[in-house]
């Protein structure tokens, strides 16, 4: 399966305090495959008894998620999300995960054009942890 790794690109996110994020250089229609999560498979309980909180993590189920923690250069850990703590008028997500035999990819869900950031939905329980970890860093 062909993807598109070569036309993509990370830059400064247009999602102020993102960070970095996902860019395309040309054109991916709409339900185009454009990038898979890689990582580390592990099981969900070798992700809890972790040290520090980690935010690479894709779980598939109880017995199999990718952890995206340590692979610096994998593409898809640079994907935001537009419906995190920080929304910018006019910017909506474009693409969602979608999970094939243990492998998860990004998919376009809308055209996505030259220039564009790619932005896929990290679901609710996501920001519900992260704001967690903000309140309680602020005590």
């Amino acid at each position: 399966m062909a993807l598109l790794e070569k036309t993509l690109c990370i830059k400064r996110s247009k999602i102020p305090r993102a960070g970095e994020g996902l860019f395309t250089k040309q054109f991916i229609p709409k339900g185009t495959l454009i990038v898979e999560y890689k990582g580390r498979a592990k099981k969900w309980k070798e992700v809890l008894e972790g040290k520090v909180f980690n935010g690479y993590v894709y779980y598939i189920n109880r017995n199999h998620v990718i952890d995206a923690m340590t692979f610096k250069k994998a593409l898809a850990r640079f994907a935001n999300d537009a419906k995190g703590l920080t929304k910018v008028k006019g910017l909506s997500n474009n693409s969602i995960y979608v999970v094939q035999k243990y492998k998860v990819f990004i998919r376009a869900a809308k055209n996505i054009y030259p220039g564009e950031e790619i932005l896929v939905p990290y679901g609710k329980e996501y920001w519900e942890v992260i704001a967690e970890n903000i309140l309680c860093n602020k005590s």
